[in-house]
């Protein structure tokens, strides 16, 4: 099933120039089940000057043409999903069908960039004079140099890749080298549905040397990165010193607040959903539960009992809902989140260790009355780790829901519509969810405030990063 993955460089599939290659583990069996091609700066070089070609070709293309190879693209990503999805869990770890969810979702962004290609709509401005006409005008920025994450290998790349080419951009991704062969099948639906050579280009290696290359290269104009907070300052710092536009879409620690009024059924049960995807692996991920006092043990016991139900193991047996952490240093990090609380004086409720046996699988965890001096607290997690805390007023939670530096996703639950109201104004979020878990839907806008990132990566602005406005103006002589 799993493939050695090679470098997509001018509309060929290829081998590193140096013949150097990386190994892929499988994190539910730690074997390691292929390779994947690491390119240096020859490879980078090849990739750069394919892109400037690229672009040449792609801008002259019509909109109307370039929403039809996306289309196309999205048909083929359909038509191979089950293949991707056990490609994609034998080297990330979700289950089948969540790896499935993943590529059919990648299909429905890509249709709607598809459509949003024929909608880069300028303006006629009014103008002063009866013999000037002026107009602002929508043309591509350029080559786009994008790094993606293993948390979602296709869903990461499909976003910016799907928003660069409806505007016209050639596209440079350094993909996740944990996960290559997932993003690999989405540029080979691309490539297959007729994107010229050029245009899509594929590179994996060391990320610091591979972003430290492409961001100051004079080709690029653009970037686009999505992972933690720490290396998206550094990349946007680098990309300011060449005033390069940027997208960040950086981490998060999602507060999710439950006020004594809920629906408690359905919060536990759809906020354990969206806790325990893809092992917590998920940068919207809901993590600081803020449980108003009266309800507080009421709900812990509810959300214990969802948790329970998880069945934890290889993603590709049947009936597994929760697969392995996707690396060793995830696992690792996640036992000392833990342990560094509990001495704090949190409570375990539910887990609190990794399975024993192969595979990094760690269990479902439930830790409440959390201390503020625990480092989880203030770092994300990043794994299957739910926070438990109580509070008395609405005032105090919005407080503790804004008290990080972090502004990515935040979840609410209640009936009462003053409340509901309320947050919308008061959280400082980029993305706010209430009595339903509604994020991340291709036609929405995705991304953060604070540290979290600027951008978005959804919804009808999304394309605009890809997007100058130029303003030209003319007179009758």
């Amino acid at each position: 099933m799993y493939s050695d993955v090679q470098l997509h460089i001018d509309g060929q599939w290829r081998d590193a120039v140096a013949g150097k290659t990386l190994p892929v583990i499988n994190p539910a069996t730690e074997e390691v089940i292929g390779h994947i091609a690491h390119a240096e700066q020859a490879d980078l070089d090849l990739a750069l000057a394919a892109a400037e070609r690229g672009f040449q070709t792609w801008k002259a293309t019509s909109p109307f043409e370039r929403s039809k190879v996306l289309r196309r693209a999205a048909e083929l990503l359909r038509e191979r999903a089950d293949h991707i999805a056990q490609v994609m869990t034998l080297e990330q770890g979700k289950p089948l069908a969540q790896s499935r969810g993943e590529t059919l979702g990648a299909a429905d962004t890509i249709e709607w960039f598809a459509e949003e290609a024929r909608r880069t709509y300028g303006q006629v401005i009014p103008s002063r004079q009866s013999d000037v006409q002026q107009f602002a005008i929508k043309t591509p920025v350029g080559p786009v140099a994008a790094f993606t994450p293993w948390n979602f290998p296709i869903n990461q790349v499909v976003r910016k890749l799907s928003a660069a080419l409806a505007a016209g951009c050639s596209f440079i991704v350094k993909g996740p080298e944990d996960t290559p062969a997932a993003p690999a099948e989405l540029v080979r639906a691309f490539a297959d549905a007729g994107v010229p050579a050029g245009v899509l280009n594929l590179v994996y290696g060391v990320p610091a040397e591979i972003s430290e290359y492409l961001i100051p290269h004079p080709a690029i104009r653009k970037i686009s990165f999505t992972g933690s907070t720490a290396v998206g300052k550094h990349l946007a710092a680098l990309a300011g010193q060449y005033m390069k536009r940027a997208t960040m879409e950086l981490g998060g620690h999602a507060p999710a607040i439950v006020f004594a009024d809920a629906d408690l059924d359905a919060a536990a049960r759809e906020l354990a959903g969206a806790k325990f995807r893809n092992a917590g692996q998920v940068c919207i991920s809901p993590t600081r539960f803020l449980v108003h006092e009266s309800v507080y043990e009421t709900f812990i016991d509810k959300f214990v009992a969802a948790a329970r139900e998880i069945r934890v193991g290889n993603g590709l047996e049947e009936g597994v809902t929760m697969g392995p952490m996707a690396h060793q240093r995830g696992l690792e990090s996640l036992e000392r989140f833990v342990n560094d609380a509990v001495e704090k004086g949190a409570k375990v409720r539910l887990g609190g260790k990794r399975r024993d046996g192969r595979g990094f699988f760690f269990e479902p965890t439930v830790l409440s009355d959390v201390p503020m001096e625990a480092r989880v607290m203030h770092e994300e997690p990043f794994g299957p780790l739910a926070l438990v805390m109580p509070f008395s007023t609405y005032e105090e939670a919005v407080k503790e829901a804004n008290r990080l530096p972090y502004g990515l996703a935040a979840y609410a639950y209640s009936r009462a519509n003053a409340t509901v109201t309320a947050l919308g104004r008061d959280i400082e979020s980029g993305m706010l969810t209430i009595n339903h878990i509604g994020l991340a839907l291709p036609e929405t806008p995705f991304g953060g405030i604070k540290e979290s990132g600027y951008g978005t990566e959804g919804g009808s602005e999304a394309i605009e990063a890809y997007l100058d406005t130029r303003f030209v103006t003319q007179a009758a002589r």
